[in-house]
């Protein structure tokens, strides 16, 4: 996949509210998918389609404890976002250079 495209489907993923939440549950500790739906609110079927954008943005990993198939747990994938702090810091610098290219063009020019 490409960098660009990565971007795209992580700021998709973090569009919504409920999904951005999700994501800080996720930065405390893995948590069951149940445990989620209910710490933000959702029925299981909201939360499951809010934790597939997550797992298709990269987000978020999915496992299965040995001891019971059918529990899902979900894990924040700390590497995803790595990309987009490349591209943020890369827009930053630039955006950097833009305003320190004004302020001496306004400096230089006093009219």
């Amino acid at each position: 996949m490409s960098a660009a495209r990565d971007i795209d489907l992580t700021l998709a993923a973090l569009a919504d509210p409920h999904r951005r939440r999700a994501i800080e549950l996720l930065g405390e500790r893995p948590r069951r998918a149940g445990e989620l739906a209910e710490a933000l609110g959702l029925a299981a079927p909201a939360m499951s389609r809010h934790l597939r954008v997550l797992k298709q943005g990269g987000l978020v990993a999915e496992s299965h404890p040995a001891s019971d198939a059918r529990v899902r747990v979900y894990a924040l994938r700390h590497e995803a976002m790595d990309e987009l702090k490349r591209w943020l810091e890369a827009a930053e610098a630039m955006w950097s250079a833009q305003l320190a290219a004004f302020k001496a063009h306004v400096e230089r020019d006093p009219e």
